[in-house]
């Protein structure tokens, strides 16, 4: 099976063939937005944590993966000039994979306006680079599929979640890689996910982790770990919720379970599913995706829309109440016991191969979408005994 995608130089294949504009920080947002204008297929990343450097190595490390995803063909890093981020330590990264990236410093440019102008000439070098790129066929082997739920509800275990364990199955078994994240989404299922461990080495850190991420969401006694929609719509218990996140893991032996850190994103290192620390908030989960390298992301859901401007999302809904034309899949006639999981996961996989050829999800490109950059804060890392 194959899809039509865009080669890169290190070897990735992207099905999208965008620019970004990359702040790295605040101050230079509004700047970035202008320059973005005027350049198509063009996204902003904007840093809006700090413009230190100094513990915030996991944001820089999410920016750089992000500007080497095999969906963006280059980019254009901005910085005022009077933080601690170079943007050359983003630029250099991005140029070393065979993208195009270029560099801008506010003040050394001589203010706003000169940098607007000249950030356009910049970007219209990088948009003229990124047409050289044009679709070609090649194997299905070489998409990376992230997979993540949202606004889940009774439906979402029953039929969503084990349709895209389906299709996750389905690329496994063609080569592909799929990753999947939340580990606080996955609390209560450690001995079931380590049987599918490739060795111990691999169970002991799935342990580790959703340990980790539990006691970093579980501080103090009020904390809410479930949102209200979660709720409303009939789960009870993070438990009861992970039993059915679980699905969408799908069958297949976990080869890996992928940390990020300070010391950077690690990605997977061979075929097969991967657990990871994608986080369960829905717009940082997009960006560790994309740091991760997966081109599309599969979303289970009741009736919830998620987007990302650099990783397409295929939205999968079982809830009949709820879905609405921003659900890519209707996987309702689970819920009736009119069809099953394996065949839904067929026509998921139809759409990952559509998606992956160039057709727009249905709500890609409509709406607003940040690129939400998220990172553990490492004083409570280090307050827990994490770090």
């Amino acid at each position: 099976m194959k899809f039509n995608g865009y080669v890169r130089a290190d070897g990735t294949v992207g099905i999208r063939n965008n620019i970004l504009i990359i702040a790295v920080d605040e101050c230079m947002d509004g700047i970035a937005r202008k320059i973005s204008d005027k350049i198509e297929n063009s996204i902003v990343l904007t840093n809006h944590y700090t413009c230190m450097l100094g513990g915030n190595e996991e944001t820089l490390s999410n920016i750089i993966n992000a500007g080497c995803n095999p969906n963006v063909a280059g980019a254009l890093v901005l910085a005022m000039g009077c933080g601690s981020i170079d943007p050359e330590l983003v630029a250099d990264p991005i140029n070393k994979t065979g993208r195009l990236a270029k560099t801008l410093t506010c003040i050394k440019n001589g203010g706003t306006k000169k940098t607007i102008e000249q950030g356009i000439e910049l970007a219209k070098e990088i948009e003229s680079f990124a047409k050289t790129f044009k679709r070609q066929p090649v194997d299905i082997s070489k998409l990376v599929v992230g997979v993540k739920c949202g606004g889940s509800d009774t439906s979402s275990g029953i039929a969503s979640n084990p349709s895209v364990g389906k299709a996750a199955d389905l690329l496994v078994d063609k080569g592909a890689i799929a990753i999947a994240g939340e580990l606080m989404e996955l609390v209560g299922c450690e001995d079931i996910l380590c049987k599918r461990a490739v060795n111990d080495e691999v169970a002991k850190k799935i342990k580790t982790l959703i340990s980790n991420e539990e006691k970093r969401w579980g501080v103090g006694s009020d904390t809410e770990i479930m949102s209200i929609g979660n709720s409303v719509g009939g789960l009870t218990t993070i438990e009861e919720k992970s039993l059915g996140a679980l699905y969408k893991t799908g069958s297949k032996p976990i080869q890996g379970i992928l940390e990020f850190n300070q010391e950077g994103h690690e990605k997977p290192t061979k075929p097969g599913m991967y657990l990871s620390d994608v986080t369960m908030l829905c717009g940082g989960s997009g960006m560790h995706f994309a740091a991760a390298g997966a081109q599309l992301i599969l979303w289970t859901s009741g009736g919830a829309g998620f987007n990302n401007s650099i990783v397409p999302v295929i939205r999968v809904s079982g809830n009949e109440d709820l879905i609405n034309e921003d659900i890519d899949i209707d996987a309702t006639k689970i819920m009736k016991g009119l069809e099953s999981a394996d065949e839904v996961g067929k026509r998921i996989l139809d759409r990952i191969i559509e998606v992956a050829n160039g057709e727009k999800t249905n709500i890609e490109d409509i709406g607003y979408s940040y690129c939400t950059l998220y990172q553990k804060d490492i004083r409570l890392e280090q307050c827990l005994g994490l770090r």
